[in-house]
């Protein structure tokens, strides 16, 4: 993989980590597009990198969030009072939020490889999931904000995330679909979407690490891939701000119709080499 390429996949997965369209999927895109074609090693390496990346720009965009639930949370265990304030309150929902992905995750990890492994069927589900955009708009009350969740919500958006599990549904997509099923309004359901990423990215992230550092020449891989890291870590961070600047006044569905285009483009492409 070269410095170009590393960088333009980068920001591939930098803009399509949060916006509702399915990273997975337009990295796909963009190689079969392309033409590019990568080692199973240099690939995984890139994986790792673009990950940690995008799990960076979360992190330093909520940072002022995540420091005041920390701080609430830690408060709330010492008071023997955990649930005592929303910013406590959140930080168990996220967590509470966080079980459904990672329990699938564990009890399937083969069969969700396998599929991430077939560029034709991650165009399929990428095609069928965009339902989940219109039936959230069409079915939520969009009036509450974020402090408002209680435990059971919080599990059923995270449940919503566990979708995500299936190559191409796109997670943020999911996750916000079903934050606006429990009542939040759009902002508020995407900011949730948002800090709902961090464990599960946080998880994935330290067991690929764990992977990498086992992985033949690895270490050597890293600095040519590293501007796909700051280009997944600074786009990612403009797409965060970006969207939650959008969705104040635009629906979920504004991305349908784009979905079904890459769905489109991506089976033309596979059809067409087949």
């Amino acid at each position: 993989m070269t410095l170009l390429q590393a960088l333009v996949l980068g920001i591939v997965q930098g803009v399509t980590e949060f916006l509702p369209v399915s990273s997975t999927a337009h990295l796909i895109l963009v190689q079969e597009a392309l033409g590019w074609e990568f080692g199973a090693d240099d690939a995984f390496v890139f994986n790792v990198l673009v990950q940690l990346g995008t799990l960076l720009a979360v992190v330093v965009y909520f940072a002022r969030d995540l420091a005041g639930i920390l701080a609430a949370a830690l408060a709330g265990l010492r008071d023997r009072r955990p649930l005592a304030t929303a910013e406590s309150r959140l930080g168990w929902w996220v967590a509470l939020g966080t079980v459904p992905a990672v329990a699938a995750g564990l009890a399937f990890k083969g069969f969700f490889k396998d599929l991430q492994g077939d560029p034709e069927v991650v165009a399929w589900v990428l095609l069928g999931s965009t339902a989940i955009l219109y039936v959230a708009e069409a079915r939520a009350r969009r009036t509450r904000e974020v402090a408002t969740l209680r435990a059971g919500e919080a599990l059923w958006i995270g449940c919503w995330q566990a979708l995500a599990l299936f190559p191409g549904v796109s997670r943020s997509g999911a996750s916000i679909s079903g934050g606006l099923l429990a009542g939040l309004d759009r902002p508020a359901a995407a900011r949730f979407s948002f800090l709902l990423s961090i464990p599960v990215m946080l998880g994935a992230g330290a067991l690929a690490v764990k992977d990498l550092l086992g992985t033949a020449g690895a270490l050597e891989r890293v600095p040519a891939l590293a501007a796909g890291f700051l280009a997944a870590a600074v786009v990612g961070f403009l797409a965060i701000h970006w969207l939650l600047r959008f969705l104040g006044s635009h629906r979920l569905t504004a991305f349908g119709p784009y979905r079904v285009v890459a769905a489109a483009a991506m089976l033309a492409l596979l059809y067409s080499r087949a």
